[in-house]
């Protein structure tokens, strides 16, 4: 979690509007981060800064295992929020 408080300033930002941290029940060692933007252009723009600002330094993910994956989505109309 430290290294996600780090990069606080920097989700402000990229136009971070919420963020959802969650954990499946069944695995203490995974986490799922929710961020929230007004548009596309800015959710790929901060995608992009974790490929190669973020995931790419050892530094910068200390905790990372494995190869991480981001995934732009956007909400479905008439789903409940």
């Amino acid at each position: 979690m430290a290294a996600f408080m780090r990069f606080a300033a920097r989700r402000k930002e990229g136009g971070v509007l919420h963020e959802r941290i969650m954990q499946p029940v069944d695995d203490p060692h995974y986490v799922l981060i929710d961020l929230e933007f007004l548009t596309l252009d800015e959710a790929r723009a901060f995608q992009q800064f974790l490929d190669t600002q973020v995931w790419s330094t050892p530094a910068n993910s200390p905790a990372l295992v494995g190869t991480p994956r981001a995934r732009v989505a956007r909400h479905r109309a008439g789903e409940v929020r």
